[in-house]
């Protein structure tokens, strides 16, 4: 029976079908791993589902026993890992693609929803009661009409534009390419960053983090949007220059932010703090019991595949 070490806790139910594949250290505490500590726990394993919160850089993928054949990223997204180090290593890293397509989209519509109509603005003040009503009271940006820019037209960017169009939004989106006039549903294509971010109202960030996509909403692309666009962010926090977008909401150039993941997680630019046109989450994208336990059992399902064939269909490296 192949060895593997879980470095977060999961739902109890896809604990329970990773053990009773595999001889499978868990982490009963939830602790987040040191990445001397992961070193260290993957000794006599054979592979790792690993999480997002993981920072398996060359260095530390360098340093894993010559055991580990297999990292199954528990995420979509594989930003955590070097791809390049892990290959040197004869090492394969797997994600789970598909199965958070609905559940991040969901969150990706509520941060539009909340940016635009100053929701923490409207909790703060619904929780400290005695607020009056009036005509101007936390008036927003009302939705229908708006012009909605996906920076990612990808299967999550995809389902933002359909309940979007469904809301009245008029959508436009930049990719690496053009896709077909079934999956554009409508949506304008924009060759270049440029040309997308001039015309979005709204601005919804889908892409995946890349070396390319780094920083790509910066103190330089930010004066691209129109005055008073609200940017929102259900992607990767890497890709937003933080400083750049803070000092864009300071001088209204930015009218709102909704971030769901943002640098340094859980640790938010305390800048951010300073605006009540902030409305931050804490990266609740895949955050269904549904979702999760479809996400955690592809985990082990990618792991399992890899031990009995020598390959995995959700490979990325």
């Amino acid at each position: 029976m192949k060895k593997i070490l879980v470095t977060r806790k999961l739902l109890r139910s896809c604990e329970e079908k990773a053990q009773g594949i595999f001889k499978a250290t868990f982490n009963l505490n939830d602790e987040l791993y040191s990445q001397k500590k992961l070193i260290e726990m993957s000794k006599g394993c054979d592979g790792i589902l690993s999480a997002l919160t993981d920072k398996l850089d060359a260095n530390t993928i360098n340093q894993l026993p010559d055991s580990i054949k297999i990292i199954s990223n528990f995420a979509v997204g594989f930003g955590n890992i070097d791809l390049e180090a892990a290959k040197k290593r004869g090492i394969t890293v797997t994600n789970t693609p598909d199965v958070l397509t609905d559940a991040t989209a969901e969150i990706g519509v509520l941060l539009i929803l909340g940016a635009c109509r100053r929701a923490s603005e409207g909790i703060e003040k619904a929780r400290e009661g005695g607020w009056v009503w009036s005509a101007d009271l936390l008036i927003g940006k009302q939705l229908t009409g708006t012009r909605l820019g996906i920076l990612g037209m990808g299967r999550i960017g995809q389902k933002i534009a359909k309940v979007a169009k469904s809301l009245g939004m008029i959508i436009h989106y930049h990719n690496r390419s053009k896709l077909s006039e079934e999956k554009e549903q409508g949506a304008v294509y924009h060759k270049t960053l440029k040309d997308l971010l001039s015309v979005s109202d709204v601005l919804s960030i889908c892409c995946p983090a890349s070396k390319e996509t780094i920083d790509m909403i910066n103190k330089d692309t930010i004066e691209y949007l129109p005055k008073g666009a609200v940017v929102t962010n259900v992607a990767r926090g890497d890709i937003v220059e933080d400083e750049a977008m803070i000092d864009a909401l300071n001088r209204r150039k930015v009218y709102a932010v909704g971030l769901d993941v943002y640098k340094n997680e859980p640790n938010l630019n305390t800048g951010y703090l300073k605006h009540p046109s902030a409305f931050i989450l804490p990266h609740l994208g895949s955050a269904t019991k549904e979702t999760r336990t479809a996400m955690a059992n592809l985990a082990v399902d990618n792991l399992e595949e890899f031990f009995n064939t020598g390959n995995c269909k959700n490979k990325v490296n």
